[in-house]
């Protein structure tokens, strides 16, 4: 992957901001703060017990204080920590709709990072390949957020190869707090019979925090074009093999091969209650985001 030069990449993270800044303000800030408010639930005051309040709720020791009963009042947790967990792997330099899955998930960890700023939420990044390759700890403010936004395009990932339950194990153990956890990536981590490698991980993941997923894939990945006999070479390992595209039993296989993963993932994630969505790099990804939002 060639660098950006500083000012090719100022201009780039300023046009993202510019787009996605828009966006969070006129469509998302609403459907982020509904899908995601109240998560969790603080202390707020104490207040005399009331008919129909949860006995649960008592505070005993005010109680015998008073010498009458009251009751602890909670509200929703509206700040939040967002943690975004970028996939900055070789597979996503991969596009054929003029852009790359790594632009698309660039663009959506904006949109959604300036949707947490207007909800006054912290926001961090965990850019990784198959192992950690850098950790941002959450904060606030807009400079933040474009220091996020150029680590997403820019950096230079040590690795090539992609580990999603890597990831996970590291959101675990460095951060403590519950927090909302989007892990954007091609999710192309499995085995040879096209099962998710990361379920373990995944299992404990949602045990600690609120986890989406936002599956970012290119359309030509679902199917093999009848364009002959070709080279290929794959981006994260450096394999290469020649493979008759004319043949349909290949482009078959390969299309059966692909709905079997995104099948395989989507099984895993209603079997832990993650919501998830795919987004292809030639569509418009705020419905894809709205469609996300909506079904929280």
């Amino acid at each position: 992957m060639s660098r950006l030069t500083p000012n090719d990449l100022l201009k780039k993270v300023r046009k993202i901001e510019i787009k996605t800044k828009a966006l969070s303000h006129q469509i998302f800030a609403g459907e982020y703060h509904s899908a995601f408010k109240g998560r969790g639930m603080a202390f707020s005051e104490v207040r005399e017990y009331q008919y129909g309040d949860d006995v649960r709720n008592m505070d005993w020791n005010v109680t015998a204080r008073m010498n009458a009963p009251y009751v602890k009042v909670f509200e929703e947790e509206r700040e939040l920590t967002v943690v975004l967990l970028v996939d900055i792997s070789r597979s996503g330099l991969f596009g054929t709709e003029g852009k790359t899955k790594r632009d698309q998930i660039a663009e959506i960890a904006a949109v959604l990072s300036f949707s947490a700023i207007l909800n006054n939420d912290k926001v961090g990044a965990l850019l990784f390949s198959d192992k950690v390759e850098k950790f941002i700890p959450p904060k606030k403010g807009r400079s933040h957020l474009l220091h996020i936004i150029r680590e997403i395009l820019d950096h230079e990932p040590e690795s090539t190869g992609t580990d999603i339950g890597e990831a996970l194990r590291f959101l675990t153990g460095a951060v403590k707090k519950k927090c909302t956890a989007f892990i954007l990536s091609d999710m192309l981590d499995v085995d040879g019979n096209g099962t998710p490698r990361y379920e373990d991980a995944l299992k404990v993941a949602v045990n600690r925090h609120d986890i989406s997923v936002i599956r970012v894939h290119d359309p030509r990945e679902r199917t093999i074009p009848d364009v002959g006999l070709v080279h290929v070479k794959d981006s994260e390992t450096g394999e290469g093999a020649w493979i008759n595209t004319s043949s349909r039993k290949v482009r078959n296989a390969y299309s059966a091969w692909f709905g079997t993963v995104s099948a395989s993932a989507a099984k895993l994630f209603n079997r832990y209650q993650v919501d998830s969505v795919d987004i292809a790099t030639d569509e418009d990804y705020v419905r894809g985001l709205m469609n996300l939002f909506h079904r929280r």
